[in-house]
């Protein structure tokens, strides 16, 4: 079967795989040890509904007192807590409007308590947990006082062969992590994507692993894994090539000017050769590891100052710091 890549697919495998309560409820009775069995208690919070955040493959949902946000990553990113500071800030904000809770008032208000996990399973090799934390990406490192804020997101490798113990509590996970890997084998023998994915999506069926998922939604489930693996590749691509460019000018435009603002003007050109290959700010962001409203800072000054040099950009962004 030849399946075309569809950009019309905004949502995700694990997403689909896990978009049943009850098999969302399994999964984090698993990651929490926990037995909860009715799927009524469990309660979507869906991002795209009531919350904002541009995250694509997230689930969100509410189990007793907890809030959880669950994100699925295939590359490893330092800066989730970062990301996740802003969902629950949004989140909190928008329970609080909705529940009329006073903010002001004498009487301590009550809020559901965040969990934030993120599912890891990139193709570099990583350890079965880690726990990553906002603290470390403040500026001033001083352990005896990490500030007045802290937001811990808790990454679990999910690749075949890891963290065994939790597949074995939660059979759909261990299936998706199965799923997966043969795909992979299938490309490390020398098989096109599509064949590859085909073949994986015949001896699942076959052996009973998401089979109610791959029987009733096969076609969609191909064109899912086709697209995040292009889409995977092209942002590699452009990420090389961006950095390439803008290193490149950043030298030249360097040598004339300190080092801190050759090293703005670097970056500028990098943000600037990205978003030209169609990349938003999130996207930016997220593999430059910087803040998004600076990223959409550079691109503002960018658009309105069209006809100064990115050293000129990085002289008004340094300007702006100094004045803030």
């Amino acid at each position: 079967m030849e399946v075309k890549i569809s950009k019309e697919y905004k949502d995700r495998l694990f997403r689909l795989v896990f978009r049943e309560k009850k098999d969302l409820l399994d999964l984090y009775n698993a990651v929490n040890d926990t037995h909860y069995n009715n799927a009524d208690e469990l309660h979507i919070v869906t991002l795209e509904n009531m919350l904002y955040l541009k995250m694509k493959n997230d689930i969100s949902f509410l189990v007793s007192d907890v809030l959880n946000l669950y994100e699925h990553q295939s590359s490893f990113n330092p800066n989730m807590p970062v990301r996740g500071l802003n969902y629950f800030a949004d989140t909190y904000r928008e329970y609080i409007e909705i529940n009329g809770l006073d903010i002001y008032g004498e009487k301590l208000i009550r809020l559901p308590m965040p969990q934030y996990i993120v599912f890891y399973n990139g193709m570099k090799e990583e350890p079965d947990r880690v726990e990553l934390r906002l603290s470390d990406a403040f500026l001033c490192q001083n352990p005896e006082d990490n500030g007045c804020l802290e937001c811990r997101a808790t990454m679990i490798n999910i690749n075949y062969g890891h963290n065994e113990e939790l597949m074995d509590r939660c059979k759909r996970l261990k299936d998706y992590a199965v799923f997966v890997n043969r795909i992979r084998e299938n490309e490390r023998r020398g098989m096109a994507l599509n064949e590859a994915v085909e073949l994986a999506v015949n001896s699942c069926i076959n052996e009973g692993i998401l089979a109610d998922i791959l029987k009733k939604n096969r076609a969609e489930v191909c064109n899912l894994i086709l697209y995040e693996y292009d889409e995977q590749r092209q942002l590699a691509i452009a990420r090389e090539g961006a950095m390439k460019a803008g290193r490149e000018e950043g030298r030249i435009e360097g040598r004339t000017a300190g080092r801190e603002e050759g090293r703005a003007a670097e970056q500028v050109t990098i943000i600037r050769n990205m978003a030209g290959k169609g990349l938003n700010p999130s996207a930016i962001a997220d593999m430059l590891g910087l803040e998004e409203g600076y990223v959409k800072k550079v691109l503002y000054l960018l658009a309105e100052e069209t006809g100064r040099t990115d050293l000129e950009i990085a002289g008004i962004l340094l300007e702006q710091r100094q004045e803030g």
